[in-house]
Order: C-alpha cells, then structure tokens, then sequence
C-alpha cells in the first residue's frame, strides 16, 4: 500500500505491494458483478457488496501467513506494472515511452512527466487540460473555429485527437476528456515520431501525451465524491474496485457527471462519463481491457476571438461574463474500447497484442468573432456542424533480452496501424455577419445558415479517410555493468489520406507517401543520483499537396504531394533523483518546415527553428513539504521573428504543505507564469503577459475509524486577473483565448 504523508494515512493506488493472509481451506472464487446503468442505480448496488466484503473481512478465520504478495494490475499488461508514485505522490518516477514501455525516468533520454491520479484529485482536476497546466512547458489552448482543448508543448501544438490511450490513437474523444478514469497523463517533450509513431491529427511535432487507465488496486475500493464549482455547476462521481481472492481478475469501474453553470456568466457544461476496466493474469499471459463512454455538452462558451490585422492587442474582457452568442454549443459523444495482451514466451522473450476502437458524433454551432477596431467592435458570422468518426487501430510487438559478450541488449519489434473515418456536414451564414462588441455584447438572433451548405446533416457523407501502417525496430545497449545505455532504431512509416466533398462525396485530394524516422538515444548514470542523457529524434507529419485554392490562378506544381515534414530535434540534459527530492536540466534544439508559395510554386519555403532550456523539479525535500514545478525557455525563430502563441519564458511552482500538529490538513498553492507572446507572424500584436495564482486546502479524517472522508476546496485565479490565456493553437492563427475567471471548487470524498 502507498501512504500518502499528507494525511498519514493510507491511500489505496492501483500498484501496491500486501501482505495476504488466506483461510486454510479457500472458498470458491466469488463472480464479480457491477450494474452499469444510472449512476444512482450503481452505488445502491455497490454499497451493500462493500459491507458485505467489510463484514467479511472482520470475521476471525484459522489463517497461515504467506509472504508478502506484490500484484501489479497495469493498464499496458505488462508484467511490472505502472513505475511506482514519487515521493509526494503527485508525479511518477517513471513512465510509457512509446514502444519502448515503462522506463523510469533516470533511465531514459527524453525528458518525460508523469502526473498522478492523486494530484489529479488533490487538485479536483476535471480534464487533461488542467492537469497540464501542472507542466512548465505546456501551456491548453483551444482548437481553430471550436471548443477542442489543444496542448502547446514547447510551443507546438498537440491536439487532444492526437493524445495516445495506453500507446494507442485516436481512442479518446476528440474535443475534451474528463479525469474520472485517468490513472496517469503522460507528457513526453520533443519530437517522438520514432516512439509512438505519426499522430494522424497532424499534430504533435512539440510531444506526446499519452492517458493510462485505472486499474483494480488490491484493496476493495468503494469511493463517492460529491461537489460543486462556482456558478452552480454539481458534481457526482463513483469509483468502485474489486479483486478475485486470488487476484488474478479484477474490475474497476468509474462514473460521473457534472451539470450546470460555470463560474462565467451565461456558459454551462453537461458532462457523463462511464468506464469500466479489467485485468486478468493466468501464469505467463496478462490481459487488459477497457470501455468506456463519455457525453459533453457545452452551452453560451466563451467563443475564441482574431484580432484584425493592424490592430493592437486590446484588454481582455471581463472573464465572468461570457460574450458568446447564447445559441452556440457543442455536444460530443464517444463509445470507445481497448484490448491488450502480454505474453512471455520465455523469461527473456515477450509479445504483446492490442487493439482499439472509437465511434464519436458531434454537432456544434458556432461564432467566433473578429475584432474591427479599438473600440472593441467586432463581426462574427454563424458556422454549424456535424460530425460522425469511426477509428479502428491496433499494435503488435515482441521485445527480447540477451548479451553479446558484456553488452547487454533489449531488442523491441513493432508493428502499428490506424485507420479512420470522418464523416461532416456543415452550413455558413452570410459572410456579411452581424456585429457586437468585445466589452458591451449584444444577443443576436441565429441567422439562417444558407449562405453556404456542405452536405446533409441527417446523412453525412464521408469527407475524410486517414490510414498510417509504421514498423519499428530498436536496440538499448546496456555497457559498463549497466550504468552506459544506447538505444538506436528506425521507423517506417506510411501515411494515407483521402479527402471527398461533403456535398457530392467526389475525392478531392490524395495523399500517399512513407518515410524512415531515426533515432539515437544515450542515458549514462554518472554515479546512484545523477545521468547525462542525450538524444537525437524526428517528428513527423504528412507534407501538403499544391493547390492554389477557389480563385486563384493554378501553381506550376499543382496537385504534387509533398514528401512528409520531418521535424529534427537534438537535446541534451542532466537527471537528478535524491530519492525524495528530483529534476532535471535540458537543453534542446529542433527545426520544422514550412510549406509556402514561391516563384508560383508550393514547396518548403522556411523553417522553425526552435531552442529550449527547460527546468523541472518535484518530490518532497522535506516530510509533509512537497514541491512541483519549473521553468521553460523558449525562442522560437522564423526569419528572425518569434512564432505566434511561443512565450519566451514559462514558470510554474506548486507547493504543497501537511500543517504540523493538524492531522490530516493540508494545505496547496500554485503559481503559473507565462511571459508576452505574438498573435502574428509579424509580431506587431504582442499578447501580454499573465500570472495565475491558485489556492488549495483538503481535511482527511475517518468516521467510525474505518471510513475515510476527505474534504477539498480550491480557489483558482484568487486574484480575478482578466487575461488572455493563449494564442493560436492551430498552424498559421493567432486567435485568442480568454482565461477563466476566479473559481471556486468544493468537494466531498466517502469511502466506505
């Protein structure tokens, strides 16, 4: 079990070691059994078994001792499970990297955070999005033209489509993730296209964010949170595990809901989330699976907002009082499944197996405005939409251990496919628009979207098809008894697209091309706390295809596909792990393409060129005292200019205190830095800097000394600064995205 030294008590996570004491004689094996329908209908059913376990439990038995059991139920089915919590229990001391599995941190050449389910609770946490404001490095922007959280890593963005489930695309919905079934999110920063492959979004060229499961710990687990945020907005949720007696099987299942309005004035969110996981060992095969179902609904949303060419960056408006037209919305549903296998064929040969598949629907009306003058005047035109998605993915491997003399090697095989279908219907009004104002705004009646159709929204036609195939193959050298490690390897991948006409369903465009990815990676352990590392990797994205649009005259290579962009990155860095106490210092260099118009010509016209010193640090350098935080540098270069929506400097510090002589209180604060950034290439539209402070405290205690209940409140942006939080978050945009207001958050956790 993990003790969390916060409230010095026990806090049940999914890897743990026990000691087990069984009956003389053992009973027949009990049949799990949830009732997955209503959320009320779930606890009622979930209670009694609880008490009845509880009773059980109480009972005196002849028993003998056995040794101390370890059971790790990992999501991925490996044979070591999730590398275990980090002193302070808010990151772990180690992570997936890509197909190369769990590596702790020290032992890998990539710089990579892994954030807990602990702090995702700690914090009350409702998306990815606000677990990554954790990360000095990232920083959630907003999608082009919707509500999509998008992650800027290293100023790249990644879309949340592109974000990995257990290694996997293109699994989770698409626009937003809730946190109720997240055991760990994933941050790998820098290019990764050798590790986890080509995102099929597009994106992802800055990192790699990758969400694992929970998993049955080996205690029952029956959890109910309750809670509410500003505005009104109530919270429900239930998590509930159980474990075979022998451990070989076990189920967790967690739910949620959130309803009602949110701390911005006319905006308000809906959001279901159901998802079960199991995990089955039977001597050398380990067997994961997970479904899951999710329902998000947002209403009046603050809308992203362009500033016109030639206009200063304006104050933001007041964050509490939404400006969005009281029509728009977003609905996004998803049913989505995964199923892993691991087996060992001998103690130094193992295969895996894995597949996946997503249906999503979503529909949306939307009015993103465009400022037109200083006095905050701006237009906006209505745009709706539906869209239907099927993705079918999978992956197959096998790694092997063996030595050559005294090298050491760990040899990994890969092979991955994705495919994808999107289906789309849209309709514009008339591109005139309607007018408001950025600080006074005025409700406007839906205009009708005639002006342009695409498509039938009961029936919508296939617009879109996306298939990747990729094999990898790598080598980690273990030299000079293990404290030198070098992996090489390469990837070959293929990229596939087919666009079709919305109205019509004729193709309109083809894509077809492959490349090989390398990579080169060095970690030497200078002595039991300190490793260098080093790596060389690419990123990858599908090139362009030539075409000079509705209008314009036709390029002298029209309709030629270009070869995919490779985004090349080196970095080198330093890890500290004092056991209580760890960081890391990188430096890091890489330069993406850029396709443009010349000489009436469309091919690479420019690069990005990107460098970095990043700077984390976490654990807990004294007890009861834990630590997260760091900072990012960052110059991103185009001839000379700064990349919009690329911050030179981005800092986070997080503390979190267990108040001497009170036990069970503790007490958290957080400040998030993020320096001036650029809306335009020019840089002539400079967003200015913001500052964000946050405010946390929780009361751990038990009742009848045997259930725990845990109190949480949180007030983020305790000052109530208006600011803008971002710019752009899509290639070649610089919209802009207002930060929330102060928001208060209370919840109660039982268990029982």
């Amino acid at each position: 079990m993990y003790y969390d030294e916060h409230i010095c008590a026990p806090r049940v996570r999914s890897v743990v070691t026990v000691s087990l004491t069984y009956p003389s004689e053992l009973p027949p094996m009990p049949t799990p059994y949830f009732k997955l329908s209503a959320l009320s209908l779930a606890l009622t059913a979930l209670a009694p078994l609880a008490h009845a376990q509880t009773s059980a439990q109480d009972e005196p038995a002849s028993a003998i001792e056995l040794p101390t059991t370890v059971v790790s139920a990992s999501a991925d089915a490996s044979a070591e499970g999730l590398p275990a919590p980090y002193a302070g229990g808010q990151v772990a001391s180690g992570g997936r990297i890509g197909i190369l599995g769990n590596k702790d941190y020290m032992e890998t050449p990539f710089a990579l955070t892994s954030y807990t389910e602990m702090l995702i609770e700690d914090q009350q946490a409702a998306s990815v999005g606000e677990v990554l404001i954790n990360d000095p490095a990232v920083r959630v922007a907003r999608g082009f033209g919707n509500f999509q959280q998008v992650y800027l890593v290293r100023g790249l963005p990644i879309f949340s489509d592109d974000m990995s489930y257990n290694g996997l695309f293109g699994l989770l919905p698409r626009q937003y993730l809730g946190t109720e079934f997240i055991e760990r999110v994933e941050v790998l920063r820098g290019a990764n296209a050798f590790l986890y492959g080509a995102a099929p979004g597009g994106s992802g060229l800055g990192g790699a964010i990758n969400i694992v499961p929970k998993r049955a710990p080996n205690q029952p687990l029956s959890q109910v949170t309750a809670g509410v945020r500003s505005g009104g907005q109530a919270y429900v949720a239930g998590d509930f595990a159980r474990r075979s007696e022998d451990d070989r099987f076990g189920l967790r299942l967690n739910m949620a809901r959130r309803d009602g309005d949110t701390a911005v004035d006319g905006e308000s969110t809906e959001l279901d989330v159901v998802a079960l996981g199991a995990d089955f060992r039977e001597g050398n095969m380990r067997v994961s699976a997970d479904v899951g179902y999710q329902d998000h609904r947002l209403d009046g949303s603050q809308p992203n907002i362009t500033i016109a060419p030639g206009l200063d960056i304006p104050s933001a408006p007041d964050a509490s009082e939404s400006i969005a037209q009281p029509w728009t919305y977003s609905s996004a549903r998803d049913t989505f499944g995964t199923l892993r296998a691991e087996y060992d064929f001998r103690d130094n040969l193992t295969g895996w197996i894995a597949g996946g598949l997503r249906n999503g629907e979503e529909s949306g009306d939307f009015a993103n405005p465009t400022l037109i003058n200083a006095a905050g005047d701006t237009n906006a035109y209505r745009f709706n939409n539906v869209r239907e998605d099927e993705v079918k993915t999978g992956e197959a491997g096998v790694r092997g251990n063996f030595a050559t003399g005294s090298v050491g090697h760990t040899v990994t095989l890969s092979a991955a496919v994705f495919s994808s279908e999107s289906r789309n219907a849209f309709g514009f009004s008339d591109f005139a628009g309607f007018g408001s104002n950025l600080y006074a705004p005025t409700d406007v009646a839906a205009p009708p979207t005639t002006a342009f159709i695409g498509g039938s929204f009961d029936s919508p036609l296939v617009t879109e098809e996306v298939d990747t195939r990729s094999v990898a193959l790598a080598d980690t050298l273990a030299l000079m008894d293990d404290r030198l490690l070098v992996t090489l390897g390469a990837r070959h991948q293929n990229i596939e697209t087919h666009s079709y006409d919305a109205t019509s369903g004729a193709e309109t465009a083809e894509y077809s091309e492959s490349a090989v990815t390398p990579i080169a990676g060095i970690v030497y352990q200078i002595n039991p706390e300190f490793s260098a590392y080093a790596n060389y990797i690419e990123g990858l994205v599908k090139g362009d295809v030539a075409n000079a649009g509705s209008g314009q005259p036709p390029l002298n290579n029209e309709g030629e596909v270009l070869e995919p962009y490779k985004t090349r990155q080196s970095e080198i860095g330093l890890k500290y792990d004092g056991g209580r106490f760890g960081g890391s210092v990188g430096v890091f260099q890489s330069r993406k393409p850029i396709g443009g118009v010349e000489n009436n010509t469309y091919k690479i016209v420019d690069h990005q060129e990107n460098r970095g010193l990043e700077l984390s640090a976490f654990g807990q350098p004294v007890s009861g005292l834990s630590l997260l935080g760091g900072i990012s540098l960052l110059d991103a270069d185009v001839d000379g200019n700064e990349a919009i929506g690329s911050p030179t400097t981005q800092a986070n510090l997080g503390v979190d205190w267990m108040v001497p002589g009170v036990n069970g209180l503790a007490l958290d604060a957080r400040a998030i830095y993020t320096s001036e950034q650029y809306a335009d290439l020019a840089n002539t539209q400079e967003v200015p800097s913001w500052t964000r402070f946050d405010l946390g405290a929780r009361y751990t205690t038990f009742i009848n000394d045997a259930q725990q209940v845990t109190l949480r409140a949180r007030v983020e942006n305790v000052a109530d600064r208006d600011y803008w939080a971002s710019a752009g978050g899509y290639p070649g945009s610089g919209y802009l995205t207002v930060g929330a207001p102060r928001t208060l958050i209370v919840s109660t956790t039982l268990d029982f």
